[in-house]
């Protein structure tokens, strides 16, 4: 369905169409959460808040604009505002190990191990980096949408893109 026409169903009051955007967006909105939290609870947390507040943002918003970048935009201003609140709140001990109940199928790797070590070498790529590597290698956004996404130039995305893939190797070096 065609991004204006889903926006406008919306602004009408068709419920459907929200299930529907849900449902289309629901998966990769988690999997993008969950690489760059590391967290998959936390990433059908933030997926479930990016929702609501889209729902509660369309009416607002102009339908001229990329629909998924927007989704995707709300999905990083979460998970940055959670890695903010979580570095206040300092009292409270960072664990940094994954759960061994997570779901990383979705990750291209032969064995468990090898998801693991890929998922906790991204999670120490540094956050900027990270968010622009998994938009463009995981989630297929071209550098003129994660641009538009998180509002900086393309130059910037190019070389977070870079740096965060020499980062991710050096990194995965180390884990694996």
């Amino acid at each position: 369905m065609e991004e204006p026409l889903v926006i406008a169903l919306v602004r009408a009051g068709n419920t459907d169409t929200c299930a529907d955007i849900v449902e289309c967006y629901q998966a990769p909105i988690q999997r993008y959460l969950y690489r760059l939290t590391g967290d998959y609870e936390l990433a059908r947390d933030l997926a479930q808040d990016t929702f609501i507040q889209a729902y509660k943002g369309i009416l607002k918003t102009n339908s001229a604009f990329s629909f998924r970048a927007w989704l995707y935009r709300i999905a990083t201003n979460n998970a940055w505002q959670h890695r903010r609140r979580k570095k206040l709140i300092s009292f409270i001990p960072f664990n940094d190990q994954l759960e061994t109940n997570i779901s990383v199928n979705d990750i291209k790797a032969d064995s468990m191990d090898e998801k693991i070590a890929i998922q906790e070498a991204l999670n120490k790529v540094p956050e900027e980096q990270r968010t622009c590597l998994v938009l463009h290698m995981v989630e297929g956004f071209k550098y003129r949408e994660i641009a538009e996404t998180i509002e900086i130039s393309e130059d910037a995305v190019r070389m977070r893109v870079a740096r965060g893939k020499a980062a991710f190797q050096m990194m995965y070096e180390e884990v694996s």
